[in-house]
């Protein structure tokens, strides 16, 4: 029991009772008739669920976005033979069903028909716009309509989830806005500051999601327009995708962001409770017993939940490495050891190989999930979001463009000092390095990888955070700080240089995935046709 005044009941805020009704209006997408359903191969489908495990290993996303960028794959390779996209709703769908981004059965011929007309608009709007523009442009607008693109078809495919999560993201926007203000920055701007990053914070959204959501937010949908509409507004739809950009990329939205980031557990979990009690939702948060209960047995299942995602993204994360690890030892660390240093110590060979994977999954051993006393908070926390009496939200938080430090001097001799740390926690590990008779190599490469270990195992070990409403910092944590940020810093440098360079991802698409899927494809028109022809002996 949390208070002595449990039975009391909740004045549910206006915010709250509007999110309750439309909540209920929300209606779950229709079925395909038993004739309009596409069926897939259950024997194909276990390849090509084996195929995008392996593939979502190799290239590490979160998990919200995965879908979407398994379609932004999937027509950029058939886009490759196929410039103008005609008849690959299908081809896109069944892929889908293959790998089981949806239930078998759970599409049909009108999806087949809705996804057509989308691609079909934005290959429309793309010549509309792209033509006759330098190089750098086309690449610009074309990747900008290419990620519009394949996040309409994400939502046209999953209506009802997209359409509570709107309203979820719509609700913390509501309740937070006003609680923020940044220096000479026009309300509007600043609503679409804290609207970027609450996108980031809330739906982990990625730059296609989050120009996406933007562009939704100034403009109609590509696919409500007509041919006529989309050249009308061809110099308009230019202007907005700059406009957009500007937007995501200003600085002053990561300094949102943080403030953001502190408020979004208690939603979560309340959010939750919404998907788990549908119909008894009102009844619920009007009471301040039951709501209690029902927070609490949330609580419980998703520290739980975080337990297991913890254990799942870190074998993910340990295989990724350990793969890499293996790729680079056999075609750069052995041979270019050999060829500089006329031998290979295979010592360090091995700890280069096996320490990587230790490191993280002992990093993410050690990884606390939230507790009690954190449930407590978040509960109360619930209780002031959810009621009318909006007096504890008096407090607003000022963001200022530029920080004025205080002491400038201070300021210039901490960060003299905190370069110095990176000297001193490189220069202790190449003398370790050093001892242990790694080359060159070897200590380029064992840093290498314990910089992105360490920044894969600071990424996951936030999993555990995402409940978390305030977490209490050790007395030491400051100290570990100074000297383990600058192995961090790298590893995030590492990380983003990384993702930059598609060679393994062109090398997946176009060597290994396209030769795949087409025997797969082969594979179930096989499957087909024996069917068909033992249908006929019946």
């Amino acid at each position: 029991m949390i208070n002595s005044n449990a039975e009391e009941q909740i004045k549910l805020s206006k915010y709250t009772t509007a999110l309750i009704n439309n909540f209920k209006k929300v209606k779950a997408k229709e079925q395909p008739s038993e004739s309009n359903k596409i069926t897939v191969s259950p024997t194909v489908s276990l390849f090509a669920i084996a195929y995008e495990k392996f593939r979502n290993v190799i290239q590490y996303r979160e998990e919200s976005i995965i879908r979407r960028s398994a379609i932004e794959r999937i027509l950029k390779r058939r886009f490759a033979l196929n410039p103008d996209g005609k008849n690959e709703a299908e081809n896109l769908i069944r892929e889908l069903l293959w790998a089981r981004y949806f239930p078998n059965e759970s599409l049909g011929q009108l999806d087949i028909i809705k996804i057509q007309e989308i691609i079909d608009k934005f290959q429309f709007l793309k010549k509309e716009v792209v033509g006759g523009r330098s190089d750098n442009k086309k690449n610009y607008y074309s990747e900008f309509i290419f990620d519009l693109m394949s996040s309409e078809i994400e939502e046209a495919l999953t209506p009802e989830a997209s359409e509570i999560n709107s309203l979820f993201t719509f609700y913390i926007y509501q309740v937070l806005k006003d609680k923020l203000k940044i220096e000479n920055i026009d309300e509007n701007t600043k609503n679409a500051y804290f609207f970027i990053a609450l996108d980031k914070a809330f739906n982990k959204s990625d730059l296609p999601y989050l120009r996406y959501h933007l562009f939704t937010l100034y403009n109609d949908k590509i696919s409500s327009l007509s041919k006529e509409e989309i050249k009308e507004q061809g110099s308009k739809l230019i202007d907005l995708f700059d406009d957009i950009d500007k937007l995501v990329k200003n600085i002053i939205v990561e300094r949102v962001l943080r403030f953001v980031k502190g408020h979004i557990p208690p939603f979560k979990i309340l959010f939750e409770l919404f998907l788990k009690k549908r119909i008894d939702i009102e009844k619920i948060l009007k009471n301040n017993e039951s709501l209690w209960i029902d927070i609490e047995k949330v609580c419980r299942e998703k520290y739980d939940f975080v337990k297991n995602r913890l254990n799942n993204l870190a074998l993910k994360a340990i295989i990724y490495i350990f793969l890499t690890k293996m790729i680079i030892a056999f075609i750069v660390e052995y041979p270019l050891s050999l060829y500089y240093f006329g031998y290979v110590n295979y010592s360090a060979l091995i700890i280069n190989t096996l320490f990587p994977p230790l490191l993280m999954f002992i990093l993410i051993g050690l990884t606390q999930t939230p507790n009690e006393e954190n449930t407590k908070r978040l509960f109360d926390r619930i209780l002031h979001i959810i009621d009318s009496d909006k007096s504890f939200e008096s407090t607003v938080s000022f963001i200022t463009k530029k920080t004025n430090p205080k002491r400038p001097s201070l300021i210039f001799g901490f960060t003299i000092f905190y370069t110095f740390t990176f000297f001193i926690t490189f220069t202790l590990l190449y003398l370790g390095l050093d001892f242990l008779g790694f080359n060159l190599i070897s200590q380029f490469i064992f840093i290498l990888f314990i910089s992105l270990v360490s920044y894969f195992a600071y990424r996951i070990r936030k999993v555990a955070k995402q409940y978390t409403l305030k977490e209490n910092e050790g007395i030491f944590r400051p100290f570990l700080d100074i000297f383990f940020m600058p192995i961090l810093s790298l590893g995030q440098i590492l990380s983003r240089g990384l993702s930059k360079l598609n060679f393994l991802t062109a090398f997946f698409d176009f060597i290994i995935e396209a030769p795949f899927k087409l025997v797969i494809e082969i594979i179930e028109e096989w499957i087909s046709f024996v069917r068909s022809k033992r249908e006929e002996i019946d």
